[in-house]
């Protein structure tokens, strides 16, 4: 009898965590996302003392963030809760390892999902894909052509990662837009249960031109409680009204050195690293859930006598 129980309660276990990730999952539907992250943002960037400390003991608590790599390890110096989530690292917390032909993890975070696109379709999590042209939207046209069937990482950030967006190559700025849309979470909990997540969700997409010719696009996905996103040439580009797409300016300066930061999450979110049809090699160690961190190869390009050849818009 006894054992009867236990075998009916090792069957039973999954099933109250699978239920949670269901709720969860279909309260985001009906949830009012934007407005639930225009207040955390708010609240985030409140000055107020009291308030503010409590917001940062708390997520200590939670997440225990290494701030022993911060630039300003005492928590309670910043002066919001968003200065300290985005806080800098100390110089030589990240050690870069350069070169022309290394691509560097643009973020800390763990993958997602890494590989090559069947053509026009990305791999979201197991059983789910969904479409280039969707993701960088009627906008990028032209880059989903430059992009098809080439290579993909989608890179996560939890809350106690390093928010900032550092570059993977040496790069120059060719274009960028903001597509609208919702504010899903990305957790893998989410990305298992909403269909085309990625292309669903608010984004900025950079596309840019390397040093060596390669094109290549950084896709920031917006998530619920993301409070906005920002780039190192546009400032806050999220929240914005109207929420409808626009193309972003590029400045005539729009070169950045590999390793240079290029934007910032207020809050986690994801990025989508694209690059054309055999134009690299990605770090055979890595795959999903696999830890990374700023400044580590996650691929090398091939050299150019190898690559397919990708055309310019």
């Amino acid at each position: 009898m006894v054992e009867g129980s236990l075998g009916q309660a090792r069957r039973a276990g999954p099933v109250r965590p699978r239920l949670a990730a269901r709720l969860f999952v279909a309260c985001q539907h009906v949830i009012p996302q934007h407005a639930l992250s225009r207040a955390v943002l708010r609240l985030t960037r409140s000055r107020v003392a009291p308030l503010k400390n409590a917001l940062i003991r708390a997520f200590i608590r939670s997440y225990r963030p290494r701030l022993e790599e911060a630039a300003e390890p005492n928590p309670l110096a910043y002066a919001c809760f968003n200065d300290f989530f985005i806080r800098t690292l100390r110089p030589d917390a990240r050690p870069f390892t350069t070169g022309a032909e290394a691509v560097l993890s643009p973020v800390d975070g763990a993958v997602s999902q890494i590989g090559v696109l069947d053509e026009h379709t990305l791999l979201q999590a197991k059983g789910r894909h969904y479409r280039l042209d969707a993701l960088l939207s009627p906008a990028g046209a032209e880059w989903t052509r430059r992009l098809a069937g080439g290579a993909f990482a989608t890179l996560y950030l939890a809350p106690y990662d390093y928010h900032r967006i550092h570059m993977p190559v040496a790069a120059t700025l060719k274009a960028a837009w903001y597509v609208p849309g919702r504010l899903f979470s990305v957790n893998n909990t989410t990305a298992e249960a909403v269909t085309g997540l990625y292309a669903r969700n608010e984004r900025v997409i950079c596309a840019f031109e390397s040093d060596t010719g390669v094109p290549f696009a950084m896709v920031l996905v917006g998530a619920l409680f993301v409070g906005s996103i920002a780039t190192r040439w546009h400032g806050d580009v999220t929240p914005c009204r109207p929420r409808t797409p626009r193309i972003l300016p590029v400045p005539s300066d729009a070169r950045l050195e590999q390793g240079a930061e290029m934007g910032r999450f207020n809050m986690g979110s994801t990025v989508i690293l694209l690059f054309p049809r055999d134009t690299l090699a990605w770090n055979a160690a890595l795959g999903p859930a696999s830890r990374i961190v700023v400044g580590q190869p996650l691929a090398r390009l091939e050299p150019a006598s190898r690559r397919g050849e990708a055309s310019s818009p």
